[in-house]
């Protein structure tokens, strides 16, 4: 069963909405969007943070400006599905900075991996050079992004509103 989500109350939902948006924000200006005084705003601020509730705040830089002009979601088959092959492969690639999510996943694919990278030879590279390598690994699939049409940090809260 899942776990509950914390209780928050509508101040700090609004605070969470904020900050989700723009973590720069200076103090002041939150508490005044949120409608609380200065004190109470950081109080609750640091209380989300305390909470874990807020893991870390973060620049999202823009991957087109850098250059990373390539997305691709690889959906990754193992051999076997045992505890030690699941766990061989989630170290091989918890560390590959082309890999910006992985997820252990249900269905037809063992893992979904998100990958940015510059261009089509960085990523064959990743593949023959990582992917293929990792033991176990059966079977690698790619999908290419042709058009990012939506992209957001911030989680959805209006559950925690009712």
């Amino acid at each position: 069963m899942p776990a509950r989500p914390v209780d928050l109350d509508p101040a700090s939902i609004r605070i969470l909405e904020h900050l989700q948006q723009d973590s720069e924000v200076g103090i002041g200006d939150l508490a005044e969007a949120v409608g609380l005084s200065t004190s109470p705003c950081w109080r609750r601020v640091a209380d989300l943070k305390a909470k874990g509730i807020i893991r870390r705040c973060v620049a999202v830089a823009d991957p087109q400006a850098l250059g990373l002009h390539v997305n691709v979601f690889v959906h990754v088959s193992l051999e076997k599905q045992t505890q030690a092959a699941l766990q061989a492969f989630s170290d091989a690639i918890r560390h590959r900075p082309e890999v910006m999510e992985c997820y252990l996943m249900s269905g037809e694919a063992d893992y979904m991996l998100r990958v940015v990278v510059e261009d089509l030879a960085q990523y064959q590279r990743l593949i023959v050079d990582h992917l293929t390598r990792i033991p176990g690994v059966a079977k690698i699939r790619s999908s290419f992004a042709l058009d990012q049409v939506k992209y957001t940090t911030a989680l959805p809260l209006d559950h925690l509103k009712e």
